[in-house]
């Protein structure tokens, strides 16, 4: 009893504390976060019991959960794999086989126009069942969910498991598709990512050369641009997540294949694959000596 009480003493002096020094109180979360923190700075090998170094990965990602929304989880536009309601059966097969997909949308015209989606297990189904479709419907339509990017991930999670959907449509403002999101999506936020027997190998999405340039991926996030070449390129005055944003952005619109653009920080973007609505992939030119070295005296 004198623990439980020197406890609540405690707890009571540091909110008290908090309230009279203007601190505001640290939440549950930062306290989990903190502890994970300190365990990490021992260094110590983990005693039998304790959480292990994935352990505490999982559960710092649990805890930054909550603060991601649909938007930050979502697979963009450009890169939904989807088929048309008049897709024949065969082409059907075929496309589910080459997405390694367990479901697609189905769009009307196009993607702005998602009318439902097809599992591969029913597809599956007819084709042991030897069934063959009709001619006005080649397959069972399902229904996804639609929801704005806005939409907190863990209210998504939700939803998926309440109503056993588990694929969602993220539309804009104006009812077009934005993008798409799968249980799995979800999940990978705090497993990490889950390679399974259809995903390809990991790709390199930043390649440094010999010459001091970078062979990069549109789809490269800002922050691994930050890390691992400068942090200046990840420095803008509007909202862009990747390294094909900074483009669209220095040149106001897709930059074609072949295109140079210069960054305030001095290094040179140069597209070398894009399409008409998209950069694709990129050589990032460092900026030349005498330049760093002028910004460096300016500085100093």
């Amino acid at each position: 009893m004198a623990d439980d009480s020197s406890s609540s003493a405690l707890r009571f002096f540091q909110k008290w504390k908090g309230r009279i020094m203007g601190e505001p109180e640290a939440s549950l979360r930062d306290q989990i976060e903190d502890v994970i923190d300190e365990a990490e700075e021992d260094g110590d090998t983990p005693e039998a019991g304790d959480l292990s170094e994935v352990e505490r990965d999982m559960l710092r990602n649990l805890l930054h959960f909550g603060e991601r929304t649909v938007g930050d989880v979502a697979v963009p536009r450009a890169d939904i794999i989807a088929v048309s309601e008049s897709v024949s059966f065969p082409d059907l097969v075929k496309a589910l086989a080459e997405a390694g997909h367990s479901r697609l949308p189905v769009y009307r015209d196009d993607l702005d126009t998602i009318t439902g989606m097809v599992l591969m297990k029913d597809v599956f189904a007819m084709l042991a069942s030897e069934a063959k479709p009709s001619t006005d419907e080649v397959f069972t339509l399902r229904q996804p969910l639609f929801v704005p990017p806005s939409m907190g991930a863990v209210e998504l999670l939700g939803r998926m498991r309440a109503e056993q959907i588990h694929l969602a449509i993220v539309t804009d403002e104006y009812g077009g598709t934005d993008g798409l999101v799968t249980l799995e999506d979800l999940v990978e936020e705090i497993f990490d990512e889950i390679a399974d027997e259809h995903d390809d190998a990991p790709v390199d999405l930043l390649i440094r050369q010999e010459d001091g340039s970078w062979s990069a991926d549109a789809r490269a996030p800002l922050y691994d641009v930050a890390d691992e070449i400068d942090p200046r390129l990840a420095e803008t005055d509007v909202d862009i997540d990747t390294l094909g944003g900074v483009a669209f952005w220095l040149a106001g619109q897709v930059p074609a294949a072949g295109a140079r653009l210069m960054h305030p920080s001095g290094w040179e973007i140069e597209v070398t694959e894009a399409d008409e609505r998209r950069v694709r992939a990129m050589r990032l030119h460092p900026p030349a000596p005498r330049q760093e070295e002028a910004e460096r005296d300016g500085t100093e």
